[in-house]
């Protein structure tokens, strides 16, 4: 093997010109994504702001005079990269595929498809669930007005979307640490008490409100896609 190409004999540095290659082309995604995104800025905070109207009653509120800048472009962002998600996903399996055996290569498609659809998947189970919190949050004290500012909320709602996209993805991580032989349905089964435990304490870490209803929303959809996958683990790879 010559010095400074990797046990594939592929060298150094055409990895890192491919990996920057790939780079490239995600941040184009986004940035494409963004823009596109940003024309639809009025319908996404009147989206995000529903819930909050609804429950409270009132619209949210600019305090400072480049709130709504902010707003914008945290928003077009986020919208930008739900919708590049599945060219990210595409470009990070186009890099790892050569590296991949043929067998291996044979579950790179159902992995991206599947990553991509279980973020969508919590976005929007995250969406359906923020009324719920927003509820919650406002009626701790009843004697306390509740006006909340637009910057501050679509921050917490953004955090609150991206935690539940994330989360959601944690079955195929499961699914690939079993086809990795460093787990099997047996084990996943007989820690189910851990598996509760674990959830619980990493939801009401990463949640951004820490309040009992976004950690019974987020972890119950979790524990679920936990016994599903042990049965997918079991009727899919025999283990």
């Amino acid at each position: 093997m010559t010095e400074g190409a990797d046990s594939s004999g592929q060298p150094l540095m055409e990895h890192l010109t491919e990996l920057r290659s790939r780079l490239v082309k995600t941040f184009i995604a986004v940035g494409v994504g963004t823009v596109v995104a940003f024309f639809f800025r009025n319908q996404m905070l009147h989206l995000l702001q529903n819930s909050y109207s609804e429950v409270a009653g009132r619209d949210l509120v600019v305090t400072g005079p480049t709130d709504q800048f902010s707003i914008a472009m945290r928003m077009s962002l986020f919208g930008g990269t739900v919708l590049a998600s599945p060219v990210i996903a595409f470009q990070a399996w186009a890099f790892i595929n050569p590296g991949l055996t043929q067998r291996e290569r044979k579950w790179a498609f159902p992995v991206v498809a599947a990553l991509v659809t279980l973020f969508c998947l919590g976005v929007g189970f995250a969406y359906w669930s923020l009324p719920r919190a927003v509820a919650f949050l406002v009626s701790i004290f009843e004697d306390l007005e509740n006006l909340w500012t637009v910057e501050l909320y679509t921050r917490f709602v953004i955090r609150f979307l991206l935690l539940f996209g994330i989360s959601f993805q944690f079955p195929v991580f499961l699914f690939g640490a079993a086809a990795a032989g460093a787990v099997t349905s047996d084990k996943l089964a007989a820690g189910r008490r851990w598996a509760v435990l674990i959830i619980v304490v990493v939801g009401a870490a990463v949640s951004p409100t820490g309040d009992p209803v976004t950690l019974l929303l987020l972890s119950t959809p979790l524990y679920l896609f936990y016994e599903a996958t042990i049965w997918l683990i079991r009727l899919t790879l025999k283990k």
